[in-house]
């Protein structure tokens, strides 16, 4: 029996390699992980939030918020209430977004959203706010599994926004069902008082 070669140091081939043994297989289990990986959720995903088969309207309304295109190649696209300075307001979008087949199960998930004032900061108080719930399968939920209470983002400074996801049960592949609430409570502002959100990811724990 031929003995089997050693390569010491590192290895390069130019052309084509051809195996006709068995290549080792490694389990993802055993791989190393890679912490918060990013995910990116189009703003496109997000939906009336009691009528879910109904886009986000252009012009947010009632207690719509609005998915507001921008101008192509000069403005990307928001999220945002509208303009609702001396009012107080509470408007939601919803979106599904499924868990990464890299996700290492019960590691840590996080849902990031960008987020700020345009124009003018409310008098009182603009807030962003998450919940969420794992569907499963049957027409069913659970719990809310948002573990982070709402966030200012009252600031013409839009700052990262993290709402933590209790990820006891959870694995590659389940759907999660999520509403946001923007809250604004403004009465002494004369210009334009718009929250908004600019970029919404998923930061998963990996493996893969």
């Amino acid at each position: 029996m031929a003995l089997a070669a050693r390569v010491e140091g590192d290895l390069r081939i130019a052309g084509n390699l051809t195996v006709d043994g068995t290549v080792p297989t490694m389990a993802r289990s055993n791989l190393i992980q890679n912490p918060a990986a990013k995910f990116a959720i189009p703003l496109t995903e997000f939906r009336v939030w009691d009528a879910l088969a109904t886009n986000l309207p252009a012009t947010s309304a009632t207690d719509d918020l609005g998915l507001y295109g921008g101008t192509f190649a000069s403005a990307s696209p928001t999220i945002a209430t509208g303009d609702v300075k001396n009012t107080t307001v509470t408007r939601y979008a919803r979106f599904q977004c499924v868990i990464p087949v890299e996700y290492d199960a019960a590691e840590t998930l996080t849902l990031r959203f960008s987020a700020g004032m345009q124009t003018t900061v409310a008098s009182a108080s603009a807030t962003i706010d998450v919940q969420a719930y794992k569907s499963d399968r049957e027409v069913g939920i659970g719990a809310d599994i948002c573990a982070t209470a709402a966030q200012s983002i009252n600031s013409l400074t839009f700052g990262n926004k993290d709402f933590t996801i209790t990820p006891s049960g959870l694995t590659a592949g389940d759907v999660l069902d999520v509403r946001i609430t923007i809250y604004v409570e403004d009465s002494a502002t004369a210009t334009a008082v718009i929250g908004t959100i600019g970029a919404v990811d998923l930061l998963v724990d990996i493996k893969g």
